[in-house]
């Protein structure tokens, strides 16, 4: 049961985290903070990868699901590119392998 209650609490901080996704207002506006905004903005980008390419392929197939454009990658300059790297490389696998211990 406290196991089934810490998956439900995470994918639903992963969905309110979310609205941080690539392509949103929100998202081009924090970037505009400089260098170390783009920086981390990346960073959590990459760490939401997985479930911003499942909703844009949903949003491909059934637009009418999901209103929003969501985009995977918001890039447009180095230091949005290097947190999105290492995003994509060390989140997911850091959150897979404190989950299956």
């Amino acid at each position: 049961m406290k196991r089934l209650v810490t998956l439900a609490c995470a994918v639903a901080l992963l969905g309110v985290l979310a609205a941080c996704a690539a392509g949103t207002p929100e998202a081009s506006h924090a970037a505009a903070g400089g260098p170390l905004a783009e920086l981390l903005l990346g960073f959590w980008h990459g760490i939401i990868a997985p479930l911003t390419l499942l909703i844009e392929v949903i949003h491909k197939f059934a637009p009418a699901l999901l209103p929003l454009p969501w985009h995977m990658y918001g890039g447009g300059s180095v230091a949005y590119d290097v947190g999105f790297y290492f995003g994509l490389a060390g989140g997911p696998s850091l959150f897979w392998s404190r989950w299956r211990r």
